[in-house]
């Protein structure tokens, strides 16, 4: 297989290799991250200099998101992806599902909002960013009829329905398919951990429900994938003879990271979910125990005076039955 596009290894994969400096002909998810990050740090700089504040733990997270999309696809590891499905396999999960929970704990949005100047050209970027939180298309791409069934497609449906092998083949489907797999996993992480404001917002219980029924069928596929006795993707089929790569095997290195390396992010995030909602229950019962200190319970009280009134009624109601048995005994 070879690419005119594109720095193709030539030498046998190892860790040296991976982490070597070989940007590809045009590094446009590599451009992304520093981007992202520029603009992020000047956002967050010009509230500093001013003298609001904002979180240097949230920029911190952010900036490893972005620094991890340019490791993940500018160096030698991203030539390796084009021949070998375990490298491929190890870049999608990155992207979906390691990188886009920091970007998001970054809370660039709220960053956004509060950074961007109200004057002149900062006027308009407010507007488009407010007519987004409160569009319906926004509310659309956020909810999990949406954002789960693409995330899943991006394994089940890109390899088992026979999607990746004509991507692949085509010039810049590779780097439309990591764009695509970033764009996913956000999409999928911001209803359930953002805390920046959004068109929609979902219950702990529905949060904890999608990332456990993820974690399950994602599980499902790396089994799947591991115990494939035949090729899914074709595209690998071919890797460069110099490499020594025995296809099946690769391709059971990668069912393994989606078994593996795929699971572990999903499940910190699902312990961080079951945290953040007792914090939130148990703030909820405290405030409530406050409230009815300070200004009473109405409703406790109404459930109190309803009981009080079925106890006088019961009191009353032995005596109403004694006056009717004297009534009875008595002559006529």
């Amino acid at each position: 297989m070879t690419e005119n596009w594109v720095n193709l290894p030539d030498a046998p994969p190892s860790l040296e290799q991976f982490l070597a400096f070989d940007p590809q002909p045009l590094p446009i998810l590599p451009l992304v991250g520093l981007s992202l990050a520029a603009l992020y740090v000047v956002g967050a700089a010009r509230l500093w200099a001013t003298g609001r504040h904002w979180s240097v733990g949230r920029t911190v997270v952010f900036l490893l998101g972005c620094l991890s999309i340019v490791l993940v696809t500018g160096l030698g590891v991203e030539g390796y992806g084009y021949v070998m499905f375990s490298v491929f396999m190890f870049q999608q999960l990155t992207l979906m599902m390691l990188i886009p929970p920091l970007l998001v704990l970054g809370s660039p949005g709220t960053l956004l909002l509060r950074a961007t100047p109200h004057r002149g050209w900062g006027r308009g970027v407010l507007r488009l960013a407010l007519s987004g939180l409160r569009s319906r298309l926004g509310r659309w791409l956020l909810h999990p009829v949406v954002t789960v069934p693409l995330f899943l497609f991006s394994f089940y449906g890109l390899y088992l329905a026979d999607f990746a092998d004509p991507i692949l083949s085509t010039p810049g489907g590779h780097v439309s398919l990591e764009l695509g797999f970033l764009a996913a996993g956000v999409l999928f992480t911001i209803p359930i951990l953002s805390s920046d404001p959004l068109p929609i917002r979902m219950s702990y219980p529905a949060r904890a429900l999608d990332l456990a029924a993820e974690v399950a069928l994602h599980a499902f596929f790396g089994v799947f994938i591991m115990m494939s006795p035949s090729l899914i993707v074709d595209y690998f089929s071919t890797p460069p003879p110099a490499l020594g790569i025995d296809p099946l095997a690769d391709q059971g290195v990668a069912g393994g990271l989606a078994w593996s390396y795929g699971e572990a992010p999903t499940v910190l995030i699902l312990l961080y979910i079951l945290h953040r909602w007792h914090r939130y229950d148990t703030s909820r019962a405290a405030a409530a125990d406050l409230k009815a200190d300070r200004y009473g319970a109405p409703e406790l009280e109404a459930y109190n005076a309803y009981l009080d009134r079925l106890r006088q009624r019961d009191d009353q109601a032995p005596t109403a039955r004694q006056r009717s048995s004297n009534n009875e005994e008595s002559p006529t």
